[in-house]
């Protein structure tokens, strides 16, 4: 697993071979990535299904009861199988929009 911290948010890559190596590495490093706004990129060489992304959704129920982004990047799924409340998006750039509109909201007070 690469993790790479950005201005606005960590960025977290897969060097791992499958997706059940990756989700373990993810589940292992998790602690050490509290309190930042995450992007997770899952790759698509592991053609990853609706449930396996699905794993994510506690880590990202955390991070947001803590004032925190946890954003998803995967080209392959169809947004309206998750539910509204976790962050899905197609590309990086997309991910870096929603990290910046949510820390807006969050200025704000929303």
């Amino acid at each position: 697993m690469n993790i790479t911290d950005k201005t606005d948010y960590t960025l977290v890559t897969s060097d791992e071979k499958t997706f059940s190596d990756f989700i373990e590495s993810f589940e292992n490093e998790y602690i050490n990535l509290t309190g930042k706004n995450l992007i997770i990129v899952i790759s698509e060489d592991f053609n990853a299904s609706n449930k396996n992304i699905l794993l994510f959704l506690k880590y990202a129920e955390e991070h947001q009861n803590n004032g925190m982004s946890f954003v998803v990047v995967s080209k392959d799924v169809t947004i309206d199988d998750f539910p509204e409340t976790f962050n899905i998006v197609p590309t990086l750039v997309e991910a870096e929009d929603v990290i910046e509109m949510e820390n807006i909201q969050r200025d704000l007070g929303f």
